[in-house]
């Protein structure tokens, strides 16, 4: 089991990868239909249309904004049907992986697709890519007109990763810190760190070949009220984890938090932090966009209330000049959307993008204070990883959350201390009301403090947990902040 001791941020050798690879490919039947050299050829041969990272470079050159879903399902056929049904809609196609594919359990994985065919409707929630293999996922991508992401959750994703790419998508989403920490509850760091090393070796590899493959770690964490800063704190250092393994082509992600300014400057801010922090530690040859998700959490199970959601986070992501925005659907409340609620949440995100895009660049003083107390944020606790590191961000990662340094709220990992607990403030920003062992300036949390006493003083209540888990619970509620309800009149 690795250890801080054991992990670096150092790229894995070729004897070390090729070693590892037999193990990988040799750990599920199909994995010994990769064939490295032929799918250099396949990738080779991918028109430009259908590439991820052609796609995105000319969006982030054109400053538009690209749309993504999510969406998958358990058979070859009907997932095809699926994504070639969103294509009108989207720019971007993703396939979503489902729940026992996820934590490797690809005998479960297979009994759900027996399942379902005898059902003849999906009884997973995503596409058992591992179990399809190279040839059922290039039967796919060679029905699709889009270029093809693979979105999952996985700690481990070695053997997707292999699958998958030799099959033709040209997007991979994750990372050792974020998809372990939100999604797993017992997987130490450092290994799945170290897996994804292997991952993005992996993509590497395709680059050394002359194949631009997309990486995106996954940003919004858990999704429940997380500070900017945190989730961008853990996309700067997996962006490096990918640039030391000699990926090229990257998409740092924020997931919407609701007060338009904070969501605005979020973004803004994150794509000058990891220029600040790719540079700083010698990279300088890599493509750098941006992805924002609409909001996370609870949604109401209205559908017009949920259209409003999507809109404002449509309206944030645009403002932020986010290069691509993963869109949800009218029906987030009430289980997995259909196909036409998918297209719902497309036409709606669609009409206020184009709106936005006809309007001037949106700057604020908002805005602005906000930047500043984010890059303040990143700077210190980053500071402190890399000192906890000794310099080597992989091990200053692991130690980070050891010692509570960073911390993720509402995350079910055991590596993570769950101590730092945020909470809005009168104007629904998200502030820190304990920030637990992180290693924020005095006068950052003075700053919280200050905005956290003024909606208690607004409120007539004092800060509080019960402030907290209101919030949680108020967008699925229709409103941004969790206010205590009014009293009855006597």
């Amino acid at each position: 089991m690795q250890t801080a001791t054991d992990i670096k941020n150092t790229r894995l050798t070729q004897a070390d990868f090729e070693a590892e690879r037999d193990t990988v490919l040799a750990s599920w039947p199909t994995g010994r239909d990769v064939d490295f050299q032929q799918a250099v050829r396949l990738q080779h041969a991918l028109a430009e249309e259908n590439r991820f990272s052609t796609v995105l470079a000319r969006a982030n050159t054109e400053g538009k904004t690209l749309l993504q879903p999510r969406a998958g399902v358990a058979l070859i056929r009907e997932h095809t049907a699926l994504l070639n049904g969103l294509s009108p809609y989207c720019d971007l196609l993703p396939t979503t992986v489902d729940a026992y594919t996820r934590h490797n359990r690809y005998e479960e994985a297979q009994k759900g697709i027996d399942s379902s065919r005898a059902a003849g409707t999906s009884l997973l929630n995503g596409f058992p890519a591992v179990n399809h293999g190279v040839t059922g996922c290039r039967q796919l991508v060679e029905s699709l007109d889009r270029p093809v992401q693979v979105r999952h959750g996985t700690p481990d994703a070695r053997l997707m990763a292999e699958i998958t790419l030799a099959a033709g998508f040209s997007s991979y989403e994750g990372g050792g810190i974020s998809y372990n920490i939100p999604y797993a509850k017992k997987v130490p760091l450092a290994r799945s760190i170290r897996h994804w090393q292997y991952c993005d070796r992996l993509v590497g590899l395709y680059e050394d070949e002359g194949i631009r493959i997309n990486r995106e770690p996954f940003g919004p964490l858990t999704g429940t009220l997380v500070p900017p800063f945190v989730s961008h704190v853990v996309a700067i250092i997996e962006g490096l984890l990918a640039l030391e393994q000699g990926v090229k082509c990257i998409t740092l992600g924020y997931g919407q938090a609701g007060n338009l300014a904070q969501d605005i400057a979020a973004l803004r801010s994150l794509r000058k932090l990891a220029n600040h922090y790719f540079l700083g530690a010698g990279f300088e040859d890599y493509a750098l966009t941006t992805v924002f998700h609409q909001w996370m959490g609870g949604f109401p199970e209205n559908e017009s209330k949920a259209t409003a959601v999507i809109c404002l986070g449509a309206m944030a992501a645009k403002y932020a000049r986010a290069t691509k925005i993963i869109v949800k659907t009218p029906h987030e409340a009430s289980g997995i959307p259909t196909l036409e609620a998918n297209q719902a949440g497309l036409e709606a995100t669609r009409q206020m993008v184009n709106m936005i895009s006809d309007q001037n660049r949106m700057e604020t003083v908002e805005i602005a204070w906000e930047v500043e107390i984010i890059e303040a944020e990143v700077h210190a606790v980053m500071r402190r990883v890399l000192r906890l590191g000794q310099g080597d961000i992989a091990r200053g990662a692991v130690l980070a959350f050891e010692s509570g340094v960073m911390d993720v709220p509402f995350a079910p990992a055991a590596a993570n201390a769950g101590r730092l607990t945020p909470v809005r403030d009168n104007f629904g920003a998200i502030r820190v009301f304990d920030q637990g062992d992180v290693p924020l300036p005095d006068d950052v949390i003075a700053f919280h403090r200050e905005k956290i006493s003024e909606r208690s003083l607004a409120e007539g209540r004092e800060a509080s947990f019960d402030m907290v888990v209101d919030d949680v619970r108020a967008i699925s509620d229709s409103r941004l902040i969790g206010r205590p309800k009014a009293r009855p009149l006597a």
